[in-house]
């Protein structure tokens, strides 16, 4: 078997209405046409997809509240680290500098799925 690209990341949500606000408002994402029956949205992010599923009765799964780059997480490119920053900062997101010395933070989505943001 030889893998030749990730298709998509599934996040689980707890209120889709908070989560469309930071994926679509937020991060700036492209919302894409999904046809299923179950509550949800997509995104395309270049070739990738992320897929946000409705799970009313989340619980946050931190595994290591001091670095958060330590738990499971996305990652994702901009070209502008400090507007991203600000940005999150202005909308009232958490965020944590990369603990590695890299041009990289990390913030959470309303449920606390953790989101790295690097320089590329």
């Amino acid at each position: 078997m030889q893998i030749t690209q990730c298709l998509h990341t599934a996040l689980l949500v707890s209120d889709l209405e908070k989560a469309q606000n930071f994926y679509s408002n937020v991060l700036g994402l492209a919302k894409i046409d999904r046809t299923l029956n179950y509550p949800g949205v997509w995104y395309q992010v270049g070739t990738y997809q992320i897929h946000l599923m409705v799970h009313p009765h989340l619980e946050n799964s931190l595994k290591n509240e001091e670095k958060w780059g330590r738990n499971p997480h996305i990652a994702l490119a901009v070209d502008n680290l400090d507007e991203a920053k600000k940005r999150l900062q202005t909308e009232g997101y958490p965020i944590q500098i990369s603990a590695s010395a890299r041009a990289a933070l990390f913030t959470q989505d309303p449920d606390g799925n953790i989101i790295e943001i690097s320089k590329m």
